[in-house]
């Protein structure tokens, strides 16, 4: 297997710590052997898609790296065979093809011992976060994520239009399931919002057309630097 790392983007906030712990004790308990790392960066406003850059930017080529969302529990099986994959292909690799938003009642349900299987959960369909798995030369084959995307929303569904559009192929879905935990959620409204749904809609009008496509890349900016330490 190439060498692998997981690094979760991550900036505290008091209703997702509990989420946080429980995707640091998951691979505690079921990868012990894979490093694990969290990465923020100097925004005011906290850049997700900057953070993902920075990750796989600070990793060497022929590696692998999970990024894993400080809210999501991935298989253990699922994602093995997603990080092989991902290390043979020029695609990224999603661990999954059920997303499970388990929300408060599954989560709490969770948080009780019962298996992550067998909670409570709302089915997400078409989600393309989460958990994914890449290696630096596939990741920055096809630009990466857009750091103009910043706060929540769109930075995903544009990712995966850029790779769809570049690398003339979807990601490469693992059969398997991803579980979201509650927190509460981002705030869906302002002048960042907007601007994101904009820039959303130009991808959406590039998709398909890779001269557009590239140009569209060309604009954003593709941060590299160094990741911190768990729990930072």
């Amino acid at each position: 297997m190439s060498k692998v790392v997981v690094v979760v983007p991550w900036r505290p906030k008091p209703s997702r710590l509990d989420a946080f712990d429980r995707v640091v004790t998951w691979y505690q308990r079921h990868l012990p052997d894979v490093e694990l790392r969290t990465i923020d960066t100097d925004d005011e406003t906290f850049n997700v898609a900057r953070c993902r850059n920075q990750a796989v930017g600070a990793w060497p080529d022929d590696g692998v790296v999970v990024l894993n969302d400080a809210d999501t529990l991935p298989e253990r099986d699922a994602l093995l065979r997603a990080i092989e994959g991902a290390g043979a292909a020029q695609a990224v690799h999603l661990p999954y093809t059920e997303y499970r938003w388990l929300g408060a009642v599954g989560s709490a349900q969770y948080g009780s011992g019962a298996p992550a299987a067998h909670c409570d959960f709302e089915l997400v369909r078409g989600a393309c976060s989460g958990v994914t798995v890449t290696t630096p030369r596939t990741w920055f084959a096809h630009g990466g994520q857009d750091e103009r995307f910043r706060g929540w929303g769109f930075e995903d569904a544009a990712w995966n239009l850029a790779h769809e559009t570049m690398l003339e192929r979807p990601p490469v879905r693992t059969d398997g399931r991803v579980y979201a935990l509650h927190h509460v959620p981002a705030a869906r409204h302002g002048s960042q919002y907007e601007a994101n749904a904009r820039l959303m809609a130009r991808y959406e009008a590039a998709a398909g057309d890779r001269a557009a496509m590239a140009q569209l890349i060309a604009e954003a900016p593709t941060a590299r630097n160094a990741l911190a330490g768990p729990g930072s």
